[in-house]
């Protein structure tokens, strides 16, 4: 195995002023290493992972780091800056940077070792050693471990006594009367024994690589929880491995923090007790008020009541996100667990249409009349399946809103709430207010503090109860009514769209769904489409068509662009060009999104203005669509389709022409050319925006 870093990947005179300058100077030393095969490729993972939280963190350190294909294996360089560099730390710019670069499928030994830098770089003694080294040999042992932190630090002390000189003597001076503490000296101190036990706290930590803030979140809860005078274990749900807390001590537990950005697997665990959850960064920086914060709850007697309901669309998100952020979060929680629904059944529902035409939805129960050898009764069979599905539509949609808010116990009074929508045909926007009001209820419910004999009972009955029966009272005598009738007006409103407004709408639908490329803005527009299938009519089916148009655009024009121009990009991003051609067919536009994390600036607008061209024409034509998904593989089931297809091609051409464009006037005047397996020696590099 070879080490992970040596005195090649360390530099002590840093020269970068920026992030992307110190992750750029850092990676060439990996490239010379033979560690990093493709150098713009690694930057732009590492710009993608920098994209989703700053790496910065308190006390002077910046560890940009991702997992990457273009890893041969797991590596690690050090630079320390004079001036400092910004990655984002509250605390202000940072001074010792470590690029940390694993293969996709890094071995248990590094990434282990990894693990144990990221608990290492939470010791000032460490960080103290590592900002005194003058040899990057010396550097480069201290973060492998083969020299001890104390002895170094003690020995970089002793280094301007020994010089003789008075500046020396002076330098000396203020590092003699403390030195650098070993580990025995430095372990605490055994708790005096007493007839109460301490407090137990179980945590668990998880970041989205799972090779740094996982384990510095970690090490800085144990060492809170040390001085607070706690019992405080930690699960890290990382890429070192993932070993269960022992069910036991989950079990005599009196309380619980999540410090995540991606979801604790098996959560169910922890249930029936106070709990705080963050994001992971809170656990490196705010241990020890997460700690009180536990405290206070279990002194309330607040049992699975988390300070912060994380759901799997809520990850990342922080105490200070705005209502705004987190009310768009929760909404797509909803729209992510519903879209498996709308798919299964809007494309049964397609077929049936292509296989027994459009007056399918006629044709009486299967379970009363089938016929094996008619293909009208498969087609009515696929009808009445996929309608069964569609029904699920909003209740779904309501119940994972409001889990987004709440967690479990919002799913009860979730799916009630949708179903009531459904009932008094309040429909698609029913179902959102429902899925909002159920979180609320139920979030309103879990303040309030319960006796003990009854915290048991609260998430199956008691929440359950009180809730569904303020959502079905809310939904069938208040608010039921009139969203109901906004809803009619809306679903007439596209049904009426003809001419300009339609294309206009189109254009709209168009830049959302090409401006984050399956992001928040992209959803919004699908699931506004979505909405519209579960009333149909010729306004919601021409949404719906252009939607997914425009949708396919970006990855197609991307895959276009690397065939007929691919001097302009690496060698990485035309491999990815390949797999684009099917991803674009298929209505997955996350297939642009390595080609706008590389080059954000030139590629969302031109895919936007793609995405305008072709929603605009496919309303324009009066495409229909009844499936919400499919691609080009449901293009026979769509109205108009040779028009649609004019309509892709279109906009995938606007945009091809537009990133060619534009990339071709980032090359200086004159540049060489080069074949097309290399990056022109002359090109002039884009920086990635993090």
């Amino acid at each position: 195995m070879s080490e992970l870093i040596t005195a090649e990947l360390v530099d002590l005179g840093l020269s970068a002023e920026t992030k992307e300058a110190a992750a750029r100077s850092l990676a060439e030393r990996m490239v010379a290493a033979g560690r990093v095969t493709d150098l713009e490729g690694f930057l732009a993972d590492v710009a993608a992972r920098e994209a989703q939280m700053p790496t910065g963190l308190d006390g002077g350190i910046g560890i940009p780091h991702c997992r990457s294909a273009h890893v041969t294996e797991p590596t690690l360089a050090f630079g320390r800056s004079a001036s400092g560099i910004d990655f984002g730390a509250p605390d202000g710019p940072a001074d010792l940077i470590f690029l940390i670069a694993a293969p996709t499928g890094g071995d248990a030994d590094h990434l282990t070792i990894l693990a144990s830098l990221a608990r290492h770089l939470m010791d000032e003694t460490f960080t103290g050693a590592l900002r005194s080294a003058t040899e990057p040999a010396r550097a480069a042992a201290l973060i492998r471990g083969d020299e001890p932190a104390a002895e170094a630090a003690a020995d970089e002390g002793a280094k301007p006594e020994a010089d003789g000189t008075p500046e020396a003597e002076a330098e000396a001076k203020p590092e003699s009367p403390a030195p650098a503490p070993s580990p025995e000296s430095s372990a605490p101190s055994p708790e005096p024994t007493t007839a109460e036990r301490p407090f137990r706290i179980v945590a668990v930590t998880s970041c989205p690589t799972g090779i740094a803030h996982t384990y510095m979140a970690a090490e800085s809860l144990e060492k809170a929880g040390k001085a607070a005078g706690i019992e405080l274990h930690v699960e890290t749900q990382g890429s070192a491995g993932f070993k269960r807390l022992d069910p036991q001590l989950v079990a005599d537990a009196d309380g619980v923090i999540f410090a995540h950005d991606v979801e604790v697997r098996d959560k169910d665990r922890f249930a029936g007790k106070p709990t705080v959850d963050v994001g992971v960064k809170a656990g490196i920086n705010r241990a020890t008020e997460l700690i009180t914060e536990v405290r206070a709850k279990a002194a309330r007697g607040d049992a699975s009541a988390p300070a912060r309901t994380a759901a799997p669309m809520d990850k990342g998100s922080d105490e200070a996100d705005g209502f705004g952020t987190r009310l768009r979060k929760w909404l797509m929680t909803g729209v992510s667990y519903m879209v498996p629904f709308v798919a299964a059944g809007g494309l049964l529902i397609a077929l049936a249409f292509a296989i027994g035409g459009y007056t399918i939805d006629k044709a009486p129960s299967v379970a009363e009349h089938f016929v094996w050898t008619d293909s009208t009764s498969w087609a009515a069979l696929l009808f009445q399946v996929g309608g069964v599905a569609f029904g699920f539509l909003v209740p779904i949609l309501a119940g994972f809103i409001a889990y987004g808010m709440a967690d479990r116990p919002g799913l009860v009074p979730g799916f009630v709430g949708g179903a009531i929508a459904l009932t008094i045909n309040a429909g698609f926007l029913g179902g959102l207010i429902a899925g909002l009001l159920a979180g609320a209820v139920v979030m309103a419910i879990q303040r309030v503090t319960i006796p003990p004999v009854l915290r048991g009972i609260m998430p199956v009955v008691v929440i359950p109860l009180i809730s569904s029966a303020i959502v079905g009272f809310l939904m069938f005598l208040v608010i039921g009514k009139p969203v109901a009738a906004l809803q009619k007006a809306l679903t007439d409103w596209l049904s009426g769209l003809s001419g300009a407004n339609a294309i206009i709408l189109g254009v709209i639908l168009g830049l959302m769904m090409c401006f984050d490329l399956g992001g928040p803005l992209n959803k919004v527009a699908y699931a506004f489409a979505v909405g519209g299938l579960a009333n149909p009519n010729e306004g919601s089916l021409k949404v719906m068509a252009a939607v997914m148009a425009a949708g396919m655009v970006p990855p197609l024009a991307m895959a276009l662009a690397t065939t007929v121009r691919g001097k302009l990009f690496t060698k990485t991003e035309r491999e990815n060009g390949k797999a684009a051609w099917v991803l674009g067919a298929s209505f997955i536009t996350e297939g642009a999104i390595p080609f706008a994390a590389a080059d954000p600036l030139r590629v969302i607008p031109s895919a936007m203005a793609g995405g305008a061209v072709t929603g605009a024409l496919s309303m324009a034509f009066g495409c229909t669509l009844r499936a919400p998904h499919g691609g080009i593989f449901v293009v026979p089931l769509i109205g108009q389709p040779l028009l649609y297809l004019v309509a892709i091609a279109a906009g995938t051409c606007v945009t091809t022409a537009l990133v060619i464009l534009l990339k071709g006037l980032r090359k200086s005047p004159g540049a060489p050319s080069t074949g097309p397996a290399e990056t022109p020696p002359g090109e002039t590099k884009v920086t990635v925006a993090a």
